[in-house]
């Protein structure tokens, strides 16, 4: 089972960026699909998540800014993210869990410059 995340950069503040997570392999199922991040000198934090049927679930800081969605049939999560601040900056990391067992990506940067 891999992840692969992209849609990482520089982008100014005020900016936007789309990130996207394609999972492949065997999976039976893909129950509950989000984005973390873990920013410089940080712990990995939620970014948000979104269940199989689309209920989604944001932090705080992101609220208003970000969108979650995913398309089950090509087993891809994404992460719309819009007027970006330079504490949004870290490395953001995809994550899904099937059948009780967590699976991760290997992450994609993001920089925001103020």
């Amino acid at each position: 089972v891999q992840l692969q995340a992209s849609g990482g950069g520089l982008v100014p503040a005020r900016g936007s960026l789309r990130l996207s997570c394609v999972v492949s392999g065997s999976i039976f199922s893909i129950n509950r699909m989000g984005w973390y991040r873990q920013g410089p000198g940080k712990e990995r934090e939620l970014v948000a998540f979104i269940t199989r049927i689309g209920v989604t679930t944001y932090a705080d800081s992101v609220k208003g800014r970000f969108t979650i969605s995913r398309d089950n049939a090509k087993n891809t999560v994404y992460l719309q993210m819009n007027s970006l601040k330079p504490e949004d900056t870290g490395v953001y990391y995809c994550n899904f869990d099937s059948l009780g067992i967590n699976y991760w990506g290997k992450g994609t940067q993001v920089t925001v410059s103020s």
